[in-house]
Formats: C-alpha cells, structure tokens, sequence
C-alpha cells in the first residue's frame, strides 16, 4: 500500500517511527511532514496528504500533531476525504469498517507510541465492510459534494 505520512513540528518523532514501521510492513511511504522542531502550520502539511489521497497517488494518508484534532478538520475539507482521530484500537478499527476512513490523524501528545503503532496496524489491516455503511458513505459524498454559500437550514444544505 502507498501511504502519504505528514507532520508539524510536534509529530516529528512519531512520524520517524512510524515510517520505520511502514517501511517494516512492507508499505511505500511519502513523506511531505517536516523533520524540523521549528514550528509549521498543520493546514499545509494535512492539505498536501488529503489531496494525494483524494488524487488517488497514495492509497491512505496519516497525520501526526499535538492532537490530531487540527490535521483531521483540515484534511475534511478536501472533498473524497475522511479522516478522523483516533485514540485506541476499537476506534482505529471501527473507523476502517464503518467509515472507510482514508486519512488517520494521531495524537503526538495524547497517546502513547506502543499504542499509537497498533493503532497504526490495526487501522492498516482493517477493510471497510460495504453494506449499510456503504449508504451512509454516500450520502456524505453527496453531502460534500453540494456547494454550500449559506447556513444550512431544516437539515441540509439550500446550495
């Protein structure tokens, strides 16, 4: 699998690590994170992912900050991607079965690296299981889709 890996400047150690496992996997890494502690701006680093995987040139993507919170608002933006937190295995595998979750965004500060590698694994090994889901996944591929210029009001968007 083609995996796009970024980070800011608080995940450059996990990102390090995680490469190395990836790697040990058998998966092709492409980084865009920094490997600076000099501070950056998550947006750029989680736009440039999310749109490799929206692109198609990589399979997957993982984002790594202080929480994973910011890479995971900013990679939703990009139409095609679902990208979400996560904070242990059940989450991790969850995401992937009822969601097809195309980008994990992790926490360098809130989780611990032994678990955010199974995390990693898990995620990785998990396949999105159709059925009923898979309706639910549509409809939030026409909810993006619509182009909303206003509130939306009564439930969805008025265009």
């Amino acid at each position: 699998m083609r995996i796009a890996i970024g980070n800011d400047h608080r995940g450059v150690q996990f990102k390090r690590k995680l490469v190395d496992l990836l790697s040990r996997l058998g998966h092709e890494v492409v980084d865009v994170g920094t490997d600076s502690s000099e501070s950056v701006d998550y947006p750029d680093i989680a736009s440039l992912v999310a749109c490799k995987v929206a692109k198609k040139e990589v399979d997957r993507g993982i984002l790594i900050c202080g929480t994973g919170i910011g890479m995971a608002i900013t990679a939703n933006k990009v139409p095609g991607i679902r990208a979400t937190t996560c904070h242990d295995e059940v989450t991790a595998e969850i995401c992937r079965r009822h969601n097809d979750v195309n980008v994990l965004c992790l926490s360098a500060d809130l989780v611990g690296e032994q678990r955010v590698q199974r995390m990693v694994e898990v995620w990785l090994g998990t396949e999105f299981d159709g059925g009923r889901h898979e309706r639910r996944i549509s409809k939030i591929a026409e909810l993006e889709s619509q182009a909303c210029h206003e509130p939306c009001e009564g439930g969805g968007c008025g265009g």
